[in-house]
């Protein structure tokens, strides 16, 4: 049985394998998000677990020689599909990046600027607070909208990057190791905040802190790699599940060395 049966899936990753070059960088992956859950990717460096994430909103388009085959669905409709756009996709499947990347604007602007450009038609002001305190970040800035977002510290620009995702209002937020350049304090509250987000999100987040990991997500998908003739790595999905299930009792064994530190 599917460890997401019974759940109301709104991706799915079917026979999904992804090629740089003649290359094969991930192999063969199955696996269905549902709605309104956080999904944690974990895994050695190398393991394809940022190329799997990047699959979910065609990020992948934009990188020279890659390809990706098989299919993933949203909303059962199939995205791979080059007639589908992926501009209009990314606006409903939002996407947090590793390094805190605020556009040199205003505060303001960073959170508008997009929404605007999707042709946003509602109250900006209205619009902006909503977003600022849906990241947790209003009442650290209200009274500095004008200032660059380029001024606030690295915890808060990511939350500023959270809330200018938000304000597209995208269903599903994919997050590459939002945490990876921040402070435990600033961690703590991108986890926190995550929580609140899957009220009305689903959320996708690669991490190496196994930590968060488990503290976080609902499911928990394992990656690894093996080496290729060629002398590349080719990463595979080893097992998904319930994070619990994941942490507390795997079905692989390389599950379980890698989620107790024996791996490697």
């Amino acid at each position: 049985m599917s460890p997401t049966a019974g759940e109301n899936i709104l991706l799915k990753a079917e026979a999904l394998s992804v090629y740089y070059g003649n290359a094969l960088a991930v192999k063969d992956v199955y696996l269905e998000v549902p709605k309104n859950k956080i999904v944690a990717f974990i895994g050695p460096s190398g393991c394809g677990k940022s190329t799997i994430l990047r699959c979910f909103n065609r990020m992948n388009d934009l990188i020279n020689g890659c390809r990706v085959q098989g299919r993933i669905t949203f909303h059962d409709q199939e995205i791979t599909d080059r007639r589908v756009d992926a501009v209009e996709l990314r606006s409903r499947i939002g996407m947090v990046f590793q390094k805190p990347n605020p556009f040199p604007k205003s505060i303001y602007e960073n959170i508008a600027y997009g929404a605007r450009i999707n042709g946003y038609q509602g109250d900006m002001d209205e619009l902006v607070e909503k977003s600022l305190r849906q990241a947790a970040l209003w009442d650290e800035v209200k009274d500095k909208l004008k200032d660059s977002g380029l001024a606030l510290s690295g915890g808060q620009q990511q939350r500023l990057c959270i809330a200018r995702t938000v304000a597209v209002q995208p269903e599903v937020i994919l997050m590459d190791e939002p945490c990876s350049a921040l402070d435990p304090i600033s961690t703590l509250a991108i986890e926190e905040l995550m929580q609140t987000l899957k009220q009305q999100y689903t959320i996708i987040i690669v991490t190496h802190n196994m930590q968060q990991a488990s503290r976080t997500s609902d499911y928990t998908a394992f990656f690894n790699a093996r080496a290729t003739e060629g002398g590349g790595k080719m990463g595979y999905l080893v097992e998904f599940d319930t994070t619990e299930k994941i942490f507390d009792s795997p079905d692989q064994e390389a599950t379980a060395d890698y989620v107790s530190g024996r791996f490697g």
